[in-house]
């Protein structure tokens, strides 16, 4: 048996209220009051399309043995870098090693079924594992329809034959240039042709011809379909295209584009996981990808479901939520205003590259040391061992402390140091069976930090070299309480 074996998800937490877009919006377009219901999750300022691949894929790897995955996949159409691979940083984040084939694939909101097609039709051929992670944080133009019903979002999957949850039972693509939207090489926001034409001419025709030809090739009917995953920001759209095929309106999945927004080229994985969070054995779920064409992917779900599902998952990423109601936070986040940093904020943020690759097991994957002499852990990872009874030279093994819980020794928050969410929080971190570093606090509300709270340590931005187009990525405390 071949299919899906785990799943991951992740939400940012910061759910930013309709009604305050159009409470900033509607003296210019009164028709967006009419979409200001509910709420749409948004990226931290630190949070991008690798931080949310790595929380996700985090999720599933406490499901999915990390040993076995050979392949790694990040579908998105907003990466960070253009001419550098990010499914590299997020492997190395992952703690995954060297040995392992990594690929972005991008450029059409079908870019994560695409991935996962690829993925099942190339496996099964050992007990290797693939892990395909979809992340999405998309910008829009102030006071636009996009704003209203997009969110930022990722998950993840596991490809193999060990402990499938859901068995492959078959495929079908159908390219179209159909241009729906598209996003030159120098623009920052998407252009979109109107609704009902995308509808009717897009959706209506394309999802039916994918559809229809995995019915036939596979032998289902579509009155066997229990879950049927369509996103579209077109709340009606999924309905009547089920209706057009003659799958039941109660297997329609929610978009959930009141509570979540639709997370671009993520949002189909997003929906899987959510269904996978419910199904049961026997359920037969029907996958499709929509952008220039569609994907269609047929999956029966198994009896292993109930004993691999993730920590958090879809429901339970959802659900860690903190209401924002300011939309001038919103903007500054997502880099749509220029706001003036002061000259704490000017220094020169050039990123020095060698000096990174020497250190990358510590950067990326938060490696420190533990002695082989005397156990003591320490982080960083140095020549000779902090414990001043042993001190020995090279004794030191690689020790992963991204999982690793710790506790706040000491903090700061701090309104001279620059940060794009003032105050910045810092301060000794000490985690679970040795080891102390200073790091930065980040998700933070003011007033809640104390000494002796529980940490947990997630892959972040930690600066912007706008000079010259680069980030840096480092791991950061969010304390456990909130």
């Amino acid at each position: 048996m071949f299919g899906i074996t785990a799943y991951g998800a992740y939400v940012p937490r910061s759910r930013l209220q309709k009604s305050a877009i159009a409470d900033a919006n509607d003296w210019f377009d009164a028709s967006l009051r009419g979409l200001a219901k509910g709420e749409r999750s948004m990226c931290n300022w630190d949070e991008d399309t690798i931080t949310m691949a790595v929380e996700a894929a985090q999720d599933c790897l406490t499901v999915l043995d990390r040993d076995t995955i050979k392949t790694l996949c990040l579908a998105s159409t907003t990466v960070p870098f253009l001419d550098r691979q990010n499914s590299v940083v997020i492997s190395e984040a992952l703690n995954l090693g060297n040995r392992l084939r990594t690929m972005d694939v991008t450029a059409s909101q079908r870019a994560a079924t695409t991935a996962l097609i690829s993925l099942l039709e190339a496996g099964g051929k050992d007990d290797s594992s693939s892990l395909l992670v979809a992340s999405e944080h998309r910008r829009t133009m102030c006071g636009s329809r996009q704003e209203m019903l997009w969110g930022d979002g990722a998950a993840a999957l596991g490809v193999g034959t060990h402990g499938v949850i859901a068995e492959y039972l078959g495929s079908a693509c159908f390219a179209d240039d159909f241009v729906d939207h598209y996003r030159g090489e120098d623009a920052t926001f998407n252009y979109d042709w109107e609704e009902r034409w995308i509808r009717d001419e897009g959706y209506l025709n394309s999802v039916p011809a994918a559809v229809n030809e995995l019915f036939e090739n596979t032998g289902t009917k579509a009155a066997d379909i229990a879950h049927f995953v369509l996103p579209s920001d077109q709340a009606r759209t999924p309905g009547v295209v089920a209706k057009a095929l003659g799958i039941a309106a109660d297997a329609v999945v929610d978009s959930h584009i009141s509570n979540l927004g639709v997370a671009g080229a993520a949002h189909p994985i997003l929906l899987l996981t959510a269904v996978l969070d419910k199904a049961k054995a026997g359920d037969l779920v029907l996958l499709a990808g929509f952008g220039q064409g569609t994907d269609a992917v047929l999956f029966r779900v198994t009896e292993a479901i109930a004993s691999r599902r993730p920590k958090t998952g879809f429901n339970g990423a959802l659900e860690k939520r903190r209401p924002e109601t300011n939309y001038n936070r919103f903007l500054s986040f997502n880099n749509l205003v220029e706001r003036d940093i002061g000259k704490r904020g000017e220094l020169d943020k050039q990123s020095y590259l060698a000096a990174m690759y020497r250190k990358k097991d510590l950067l990326n994957g938060f490696i420190g040391g533990k002695c082989r002499e005397c156990n003591t852990i320490q982080i960083p990872k140095e020549n000779y061992c902090v414990n001043t009874e042993c001190g020995a030279l090279h004794s030191q093994d690689d020790y992963a402390l991204s999982q690793v819980p710790g506790r706040i020794k000491t903090w700061t928050a701090d309104r001279l140091t620059f940060d794009w969410n003032p105050p910045a929080y810092f301060g000794l971190v000490e985690f679970e069976g040795g080891g102390r570093l200073m790091m930065d606090f980040t998700e933070v509300e003011e007033g809640t930090v104390e000494s002796g709270v529980t940490v947990t340590s997630h892959f972040r931005i930690k600066q912007f070299d706008n000079q010259r187009g680069f980030r840096k990525y480092f791991w950061k405390a969010i304390p456990s309480q909130q």
